[in-house]
């Protein structure tokens, strides 16, 4: 019997964390339940595992990086999580274009780890660093969203914590590799973020929120790690267990 909900991210822009936390919100309410808020988003975040059973529903976000579950945040996904067969609703964003295998892959990683995905859904959201999408959510999202809900909380009232199937059981395809304005295919996988010395006082905020530790924080000039370029927006994460 489910007595706890958790909601759980990687969100580097906080779009995928106000997608998972809107949802678990909404099913803690309707089913009365206490809920807990958890991202490893932060380096500092990344180090503990954690450990569920059948009495935690978890709601569990990512985003879509280059139509798959961000490959360097997929070691913590494999790692930090034991499902212990814990009942899970999977959840995906994308730039307006298409989630491609993330979905399907974040679906797969979480039945490893021992979880029971028993819904799961991708919604469009803003471009982390293209101009589009900006008009996400729209009504037609939020119709999507309260509509997966809503077959959710049926599933759990019954007790069906059954497998799924997603896009006909399709496997996950490659990476895909955007075209550039020349129609060519863009290269910016070594590509890193460049200090602008008229603006920066070296606070040292960038290196304190990369999700992957990348940027020195002796000196936030160098970029001496793997920038997954993230765009993070300096978004606190302050949210504590409600009770209900």
């Amino acid at each position: 019997m489910i007595k706890k909900i958790a909601a759980i991210s990687f969100s580097p822009t906080g779009s995928t964390r106000d997608l998972v936390d809107k949802a678990a919100e909404t099913l803690a309410g309707r089913l009365k339940l206490p809920l807990s808020y958890d991202s490893f988003t932060l380096p500092k975040d990344q180090k503990k595992v954690r450990r569920f059973t059948e009495e935690t529903l978890v709601v569990f976000g990512m985003p879509t990086y280059a139509g798959r579950v961000p490959n360097k945040a997929l070691p913590f996904l494999k790692t930090l999580f034991v499902g212990g067969g814990a009942p899970a609703v999977a959840l995906v964003t994308f730039g307006n274009r298409s989630y491609d295998s993330s979905l399907t892959e974040l679906n797969e990683e979480l039945t490893a780890a021992g979880f029971r995905v028993f819904a799961a859904g991708a919604f469009a959201r803003p471009h982390a660093f293209a101009n589009i999408g900006h008009e996400h959510p729209t009504k037609e999202d939020n119709n999507l969203l309260e509509t997966l809900l809503g077959v959710a909380e049926v599933k759990i009232g019954q007790e069906d914590f059954g497998s799924i199937t997603i896009k006909d059981g399709a496997p996950v395809g490659p990476y895909y590799i955007p075209l550039g304005e020349d129609g060519e295919p863009a290269k910016f996988l070594k590509a890193k973020p460049l200090t602008d010395f008229e603006k920066c006082d070296h606070c040292g905020k960038c290196a304190a929120v990369c999700p992957m530790g990348a940027i020195n924080k002796d000196n936030t000039d160098e970029v001496p790690g793997t920038c997954i370029k993230c765009q993070h927006r300096l978004l606190p994460y302050t949210r504590e267990i409600l009770p209900r």
